[in-house]
């Protein structure tokens, strides 16, 4: 019978073998203003790059971003174990966290889904 132990390591190994992260931006403040000053759909990442869920997310939204719908669609992440004072204004509390805004409003949030379904309903809420 597996151990947690053993779980967690071929969870690790996993992770280290899925596809690479989306193509986001890091977090700039000045160009988060501007998204949201033009009324741009945004997109909010939450990300470590330990984390298994974000790594399975990023294609998700790699793939999204590249349909036409999504063109518009601004791409920020912030790093889970560097820019706590990010994580506490966006009130984020774990990594894998989606936030979607419509211009300045929140239109949306998720933590830990990695279901491509869901995560595109979640982004459409922001177009």
């Amino acid at each position: 019978m597996p151990t947690r132990r053993s779980f967690l390591q071929m969870t690790a190994v996993l992770a280290a073998a899925l596809p690479g992260r989306a193509a986001a931006a890091p977090f700039d403040e000045a160009a988060f203003e501007a998204a949201q000053a033009a009324g741009k759909p945004i997109l909010v990442e939450v990300t470590a790059p330990w984390c298994p869920i974000c790594k399975t997310q990023g294609p998700i939204i790699a793939r999204l971003k590249a349909e036409p719908r999504f063109k518009d669609l601004q791409v920020f992440e912030i790093d889970f174990d560097s820019q706590k004072a990010l994580l506490r204004r966006f009130d984020a509390r774990m990594q894998s966290t989606l936030v979607v805004f419509k211009g300045r409003t929140e239109a949306g949030r998720s933590v830990g889904e990695t279901q491509a379904e869901w995560i595109e309903a979640l982004v459409e809420k922001a177009i």
